[in-house]
C-alpha cells in the first residue's frame, strides 16, 4: 500500500474516532505522557501488506471492531460462575456485579447440561457439582432473583439442552416484569463443538440444527439484541487441539450456521449481527494475539464475499475469551494466577469483547468466594492500571506479530478447504460447509486430528522439550494445601425435594398438554420457540421437555473409533 492511500486510510480512522463516544478515563502513561489512540506507519511512508493489517474499525477488523479501541468501551469482566443451588449461585453473582463484575455467565451442572432433572437416576451425585442446577422456570426465577435482567448481559454456558434453557430464562424476565426484546446476551447454543469435542449432545446433529434455525428466527424477530448463539472454540482448544485448529474449526462451525440462517430464508445482515464467538486463551502469548487478530480478519473477508454480506455489523466478528483452564496445574496452584494474568493480557491485546478469568484453583474444585475474587481483580488490574487501554491494536505493526497472523490465517484457510472437500459431490441442503462438518463429524476427521495434536504436545511435557512450571520442572515448593469448595450432598436432596414440591403444586394436565403441543409443532414445519415457552410457562421440568424430544427424535450415540 503506498503512503497516498495509507494517509487517507488514516484520515478516514481519525474521522470515525472524532465522531466516537470516548470513556471519561485518562489515556497517559503511568509517567503522565501522551499517547495516540493508535499508531501507523510514519507520515509519507508506504508499508507493503498494510491493507491486510489497515486501522482499528476498518475493514478487514484485523485491528479491531472499533476506531477508539479501549478508550470508547472497555471489554466486559464476564466471570463464569455457577455452583450448589440456585440461591447459592445468585449470592456469587450479587458479589461478582458488587465487585465491578461487568455481566454473567451462568455455569449449569451435568445434569443441566444432559437435559436431565436433578430426581434423574442418571443425575445421582452430580447434583450443583459443576455448576448450578436448573430444573424449571422457577429455578431461574431464584437464580436472578433481584438482577434486573433488562439491566445485565447474561451469558449461557449450555448447547445441548440450550433452547429448553433459554426458555426458562425468558419465562424469569416475564415474572420480572421485563420486556423480552430489551434482554442482552448470549446463548451457548454451538451443538457443532459438542461433536467435536465437548460430547455434551442429547440428539442426532438434525434435529439440534432444526432447533437452532428455529431459535436464530426467534431472536432476531423477537429479542434482536440477545446473541441466539456463541460459537465456541475453547473447548475445542482444551480438548487439545493447536492454535490454528481451535481457530479453523471454530470458524468453520461459524459458517455452518451462516448458511443455516440462509437456509431458513433469514437476512445475512440481520441475523450474523447475533453470532459471537467464544475463544480460548492458552500460554503462548504472542500465538494466540496472533490467532485473535486473524479471526476477526478471516470472519469479514469471508461474510463479506461468501456469504454476501454488506452491513458492516455482519461482518464483525465479536468474542468473548476465557483463559486456559488447561493449563491450570494441581501442582503449586499459586502459579495459576500468572499464568491466568498473562493468558488474560494477551486477549486484551488481541481485542477480546467480553473475559473471563479461570481461578487458581479450578484444576481442584469449584473457585472459593477468595479464588474468584483474585481471578476478577486480574482483570481489573489490567484495565485499571497498566496502560493497555490507551492504545488499539499496540502490536499492529510488529514483525512477528503480524508474521504469525499471516501464518495462522493460511493455515486456517487450508483446513477450510480441506473441510469442504469432505463434503463431497453431493453437498447438505444447509450449504457446503455444513456438509463437510457433518461428514467429518461422522468420520471421526475432527477428534482424530484434535487427538494427534494432544498426542504431540504430551510426547514434549514428558520428553521435558515443553516445560511446565511446578510439573516438570522446578518442583521444589513451600506452597501447602489449598482450602477448596466443597458441595454438601444435602444440596442434591434439597433441590430434589424442592422439586418433588412443585411438581404436586403444578397443574399436571397443562403440562402434558403443552409438551404435547410442543411436540406435535415438532412434526410440522412451525417454529418450536413458542409452544416450548408455554411448556415452560406451565412449569414443565427441563427433564420432561428433553426425554420428550428424546422419544421423538431418538438420542446420539457416538460410533466407537479405534
Amino acid at each position: 500500500m503506498n503512503a497516498d492511500e495509507i494517509a487517507a486510510g488514516r484520515a478516514r480512522w481519525q474521522a470515525r474516532y472524532d465522531a466516537a463516544r470516548k470513556r471519561d478515563a485518562d489515556f497517559t502513561t503511568l509517567s503522565g505522557a501522551t499517547v495516540q489512540p493508535v499508531y501507523g506507519p510514519p507520515e509519507g511512508t508506504g508499508y507493503p501488506g498494510f491493507e491486510r493489517i489497515g486501522w482499528p474499525g476498518e475493514f478487514p477488523y484485523t485491528r479491531g471492531l472499533h476506531p477508539t479501541g479501549y478508550r470508547g468501551r472497555a471489554w466486559t469482566i464476564r466471570q463464569f460462575a455457577g455452583f450448589g443451588n440456585a440461591q447459592q449461585t445468585n449470592e456469587r453473582y450479587k458479589m461478582i456485579l458488587g465487585a465491578g463484575g461487568g455481566g454473567l455467565s451462568v455455569a449449569f451442572d451435568m445434569p443441566t447440561l444432559m437435559g436431565r432433572d436433578s430426581d434423574d437416576p442418571q443425575a445421582l451425585g452430580e447434583v450443583g457439582h459443576c455448576g448450578v442446577a436448573v430444573d424449571t422456570a422457577a429455578d431461574m426465577e431464584v437464580l436472578f432473583d433481584g438482577i434486573d435482567l433488562a439491566g445485565v448481559t447474561t451469558s449461557m454456558t449450555i448447547s445441548g439442552p440450550a433452547v429448553p434453557v433459554f426458555c426458562m430464562y425468558l419465562v424469569a424476565a416475564e415474572r420480572q416484569g421485563v420486556e423480552l426484546s430489551r434482554l442482552d446476551g448470549t446463548l451457548q447454543t454451538d451443538i457443532f463443538k459438542e461433536y467435536i469435542a465437548q460430547k455434551e449432545w442429547l440428539f442426532d446433529p438434525e434435529p439440534h440444527l432444526r432447533l437452532i434455525g428455529d431459535l436464530m428466527e426467534y431472536c432476531a424477530a423477537e429479542i434482536p439484541r440477545y446473541k441466539p448463539l456463541s460459537v465456541s472454540g475453547y473447548h475445542i482448544r482444551e480438548a487439545g487441539s493447536t492454535a490454528a485448529q481451535e481457530l479453523a474449526y471454530t470458524l468453520a462451525d461459524g459458517f455452518g450456521y451462516v448458511e443455516l440462517g440462509l437456509s431458513r430464508g433469514l437476512d445475512v445482515n440481520v441475523f450474523a449481527p447475533g453470532l459471537s464467538f467464544f475463544f480460548d486463551a492458552h500460554l503462548d502469548f504472542f500465538e494466540e494475539i496472533a490467532k485473535f487478530r486473524a479471526a476477526r480478519r478471516i470472519w469479514a473477508r469471508w461474510l463479506r464475499d461468501v456469504y454476501g454480506a454488506t452491513s458492516e455489523k455482519a461482518l464483525w466478528l465479536r468474542f468473548h475469551t476465557q483463559t486456559a483452564g488447561v493449563s491450570l496445574t494441581a501442582q503449586q496452584p499459586v502459579n495459576n494466577v500468572v499464568r491466568t494474568a498473562v493468558e488474560a493480557l494477551a486477549a486484551v491485546l488481541g481485542g477480546t469483547n467480553s473475559l473471563h478469568t479461570n481461578a487458581l484453583d479450578e484444576t481442584l474444585a469449584l473457585p472459593t468466594d477468595e479464588s474468584a475474587e483474585i481471578a476478577l481483580r486480574t482483570q481489573q488490574v489490567l484495565m485499571e492500571e497498566i496502560g493497555v487501554t490507551n492504545v488499539a491494536d499496540p502490536l499492529g505493526g510488529s514483525w512477528y506479530v503480524e508474521a504469525l497472523t499471516d501464518a495462522i490465517e493460511a493455515e486456517a484457510e487450508e483446513i477450510f478447504a480441506r473441510i469442504r472437500q469432505l463434503g463431497g459431490e453431493g453437498p447438505h441442503e444447509i450449504g457446503p460447509m455444513t456438509s463437510g462438518i457433518l461428514r467429518g463429524i461422522e468420520d471421526g476427521w475432527f477428534t482424530g486430528h484434535i487427538a494427534e495434536s494432544a498426542f504431540v504436545y504430551q510426547q514434549a511435557l514428558e520428553k521435558g522439550d515443553k516445560k511446565i512450571v511446578g510439573v516438570n520442572c522446578h518442583t521444589s515448593t513451600t506452597a501447602k494445601e489449598l482450602e477448596i469448595l466443597r458441595i454438601s450432598h444435602e444440596v442434591e436432596l434439597e433441590q430434589r425435594r424442592v422439586l418433588a414440591e412443585r411438581k404436586v403444586a403444578r397443574d399436571d394436565a397443562a403440562v402434558t398438554a403443552a409438551v404435547q403441543r410442543m411436540i406435535e409443532v415438532s412434526r410440522t414445519g412451525g417454529n418450536m420457540i413458542p409452544p416450548m415457552l408455554d411448556a415452560v410457562r406451565a412449569e414443565a421440568t427441563l427433564g420432561e421437555i428433553c426425554d420428550a424430544l428424546r422419544a421423538e427424535w431418538g438420542t446420539y450415540r457416538e460410533p466407537a473409533r479405534f
